[in-house]
């Protein structure tokens, strides 16, 4: 079965949304039972800004649709989402 990665970038300011979806955007990806790997990118200052979220689903619609889920999504928190088909090779 691929993997797919979500690679999602947070709109400028929206820290605040983030925190306040963060609990529910966790039992998305607890309840879900596909995520494989998931972390937020951090920035220069080290504060969350963006998310990387490895999904083991069976095709791209299946991404999708996890996506647009995602309590994150729904709170309009990112500015910019891209998924990925990836091999993973190592690990």
């Amino acid at each position: 079965m691929p993997l797919f990665a979500l690679i999602c970038t947070d709109r400028p300011g929206a820290l605040e949304i983030r925190k306040a979806n963060r609990e529910a955007h966790l039992g998305h990806i607890r309840d879900s039972g596909v995520v494989a790997q998931a972390g937020p990118f951090l920035d220069a200052e080290g504060q969350m800004s963006g998310s990387l979220v490895v999904l083991d689903v069976p095709d791209r619609a299946g991404a999708q649709a996890w996506a647009d889920a995602d309590p994150y999504a729904k709170a309009d928190l990112f500015d910019s989402v891209r998924i990925e088909e990836w091999k993973r090779v190592v690990g």
